[in-house]
């Protein structure tokens, strides 16, 4: 079987490549993590220009690619750049499931996304509900024309810099049911939008946001009451597989900067490199980042089957990304020494972008017990 990207494929991948090379240095970098806003708006505006933010979108939702290998074309040159831009949860989840459940109003929110023009951020995750997509207790009163939102979402990403947040919210069902989930398109500056922003360790900004009998109209709903768990789970599975492509460049990255070391740094004479217990460690690094490359391309492969195989492949590839994305971090790191934990220095900031990625969507345990229920 042929795993050669396309041609288009190809290209996208030589531009995006060249682009951050000459752009997103470790300083450019760490001025971004140190700014208020946690990205940097021209390279946004410069990335959209480019056709970045349009190549996670369907030709039908305006874009020109949207299937499973153009996210990872995108995210695994997002990870081996360490870029640290919300191209997750601008395009991948906010404009995803606006691409997938607005109507002809709420599309033109896609049309701005994919021209750099607008920032959306997904507010879902919840204080008690770990990973599971389902467990959502803020709730959705209707009141007439309008609904009255009340709760609580935390670790909103982006959220800070969002023009809209996409809110989910519980009209029917109990708190872990799959239905009974509704999703809001809910303006930032909406009266009763608390929002403490925070930087994360890995790049980027996320907030704690609190719905105080927030108000909005019902057109504010995004598809049918109470019906977009489907939609979530499939958008869900999207990030996923670009998290597992974001940490595989990610991999990438930290081995070519430890095989560079190896063969630059002198002891007894001689680069350390050349020391056969260094070797073995290094073969062992490469055997699994060439394990997780097979995972991703399988999961992106996948991305457009039945829920089911979907969520089952999905899993078996954050499972093992994580799992070798954290030997990766730590054994680059080791072979490295003390340089290695500078700021200064790439592996740092790229190391903690492997270890943090494991964490979003599902960490190596859940999805083990996520594959484990699926195969059952």
């Amino acid at each position: 079987m042929n795993f050669d990207l396309t041609e288009e494929r190809q290209m996208l991948q030589d531009t995006l490549r060249r682009f951050l090379s000459d752009r997103y240095t470790t300083d450019v970098r760490n001025r971004i993590i140190d700014s208020d806003t946690g990205f940097s708006t021209e390279l946004w505006a410069q990335l959209a220009e480019l056709g970045i933010v349009g190549a996670l979108f369907s030709e039908a939702q305006g874009g020109f690619g949207g299937a499973g290998f153009d996210i990872t074309t995108v995210f695994e040159e997002l990870g081996r750049a360490g870029v640290v831009e919300p191209f997750l949860d601008t395009a991948i989840l906010g404009g995803g499931l606006v691409a997938s459940l607005g109507n002809a109003d709420q599309q033109v929110l896609v049309e701005r996304v994919i021209a750099g023009d607008l920032h959306l951020a997904l507010a879902h995750s919840e204080p008690t509900a770990r990973y599971d997509l389902n467990r959502v207790m803020v709730s959705a009163t209707v009141s007439g024309d309008a609904v009255r939102l009340k709760g609580r979402k935390s670790v909103v990403v982006n959220a800070e810099a969002a023009e809209f947040l996409i809110v989910s919210a519980r009209e029917g069902g109990a708190v872990d049911d799959c239905d009974g989930i509704s999703l809001f398109l809910v303006p930032r500056e909406t009266a009763g939008v608390i929002v403490r922003g925070y930087p994360l360790l890995a790049g980027g900004r996320a907030a704690e946001v609190e719905f105080e009998d927030v108000v909005v109209p019902e057109s504010a709903r995004l598809g049918t009451a109470g019906t977009a768990y489907t939609a979530l789970a499939e958008r869900a599975a999207a990030a996923s597989v670009a998290l597992a492509a974001e940490t595989l460049g990610a991999m990438e990255t930290a081995t070519e900067l430890t095989r560079r070391y190896l063969q630059t740094r002198q002891q007894f004479g001689r680069p350390i490199g050349s020391f056969q217990a260094l070797q073995h460690r290094m073969a062992d690094l490469w055997i699994e980042m060439e394990q997780a490359r097979s995972a991703t391309i399988n999961a992106a492969g996948h991305l457009a089957d039945q829920p089911h195989m979907r969520d089952l492949h999905v899993a078996a590839a954050r499972n093992l990304i994580g799992r070798a994305g954290r030997l990766v971090a730590e054994d680059t790191i080791q072979l490295h020494g003390g340089i290695a934990m500078t700021r200064e220095y790439e592996l740092a900031h790229i190391a903690k972008r492997i270890v943090m990625a494991d964490h979003r969507f599902g960490d190596t345990d859940y999805q083990l017990e996520q594959f484990i229920a699926l195969s059952a």
